[in-house]
């Protein structure tokens, strides 16, 4: 079997002076302790989806990233770290997600999608 080159996840431009330089690094020793495989979250905790193959249960090629699980960059720990796939990383992070994007709008930066039409144009406006 030919082996799959592993690319490294984009870390956001203002978010990458927060992650070590060995950051390559750490995440190698993530997906060797994982075996390029799902470690499980805690909603899924039997999932076990390999890496650049579909999901056993959603069928999406499923994409492994390293998962902080205080949601701290800068907390490099190996215990702080999972090696997860889309759906026990989003399904982790959801209400993580909902508080920033909550902040975000709140913040003025970013337009609702569920407003209707009619209360968009007016905001327009305004």
């Amino acid at each position: 079997m030919a082996e799959q080159r592993m690319q490294a996840m984009p870390i956001r431009p203002e978010n990458r002076n927060r992650y070590p330089k060995n950051w390559r690094e750490i995440v190698a020793k993530v997906r060797e302790r994982s075996g390029n495989r799902c470690e499980g979250s805690p909603a899924y905790p039997d999932c076990r989806a390999e890496n650049g193959q579909p999901h056993p249960v959603t069928g999406s090629i499923v994409v492994l990233t390293t998962a902080h699980l205080d949601h701290t960059p800068e907390n490099c720990d190996l215990e702080n770290l999972r090696h997860w796939c889309q759906r026990c990383h989003l399904t982790y992070d959801r209400e993580y997600h909902r508080r920033n994007a909550y902040k975000t709008r709140r913040k003025g930066k970013a337009v609702d999608m569920f407003t209707d039409q009619e209360d968009a144009c007016h905001v327009d406006r305004l």
